[in-house]
């Protein structure tokens, strides 16, 4: 899946936002740190949104065909 996220530049480093995702943040020092991290939160977000769902097994794979 894709989804869209806002990078903002502070003096302390960078903030993202998953914008599909109420409430899923992270920030990082650098623009790369910040994109892993928020990597990281999407996961765990729609992990915790599986679970309270009762979904029992969430995975995500890429294809090619």
């Amino acid at each position: 899946m894709t989804y869209r996220i806002r990078l903002l530049e502070t003096e302390e480093g960078w903030a993202v936002s998953c914008l599909d995702l109420p409430g899923c943040h992270s920030q990082g020092n650098t623009r790369e740190e910040a994109l892993t991290n928020i990597r990281e939160a999407i996961t765990l977000w729609l992990e915790v949104e599986a679970e309270e769902a009762g979904v029992k097994t969430v995975e995500t794979l890429e294809l090619s065909v």
